[in-house]
């Protein structure tokens, strides 16, 4: 499922998508492109609206703090990882699969 373009988010950017009713988080660290739920799953904060810190957001309600690269929790006070997406880039074309 086509997300976003490769031009529409430069490295350390984030980007939101809402697909087939999942809200999911684009992340571009390093040239690389990494997709997770963007609602965190403690209290439900807008993790697209966080700080990236490298490969790590943190949700801008509580500070819970994931791994995009899988959507390892790094820090709570969530309790839980992210669930995590397979990202293929086809072109210019970001995809993720669901």
């Amino acid at each position: 499922m086509k997300v976003a373009t490769v031009d529409q988010i430069p490295k350390g950017a984030m980007l939101k998508a809402d697909k087939n009713g999942k809200k999911i988080l684009v992340a571009n660290v390093g040239g690389k492109f990494y997709a997770m739920d963007r609602i965190c799953g403690h209290k439900g904060g807008p993790l697209d609206e966080g700080e990236l810190d490298g490969s790590v957001v943190a949700c801008p309600w509580h500070g819970s703090k994931f791994d995009v690269k899988g959507g390892k929790l790094k820090q709570g006070p969530a309790t839980k990882d992210q669930a995590s997406y397979e990202v293929e880039v086809r072109g210019k074309d970001i995809l993720v699969k669901l």
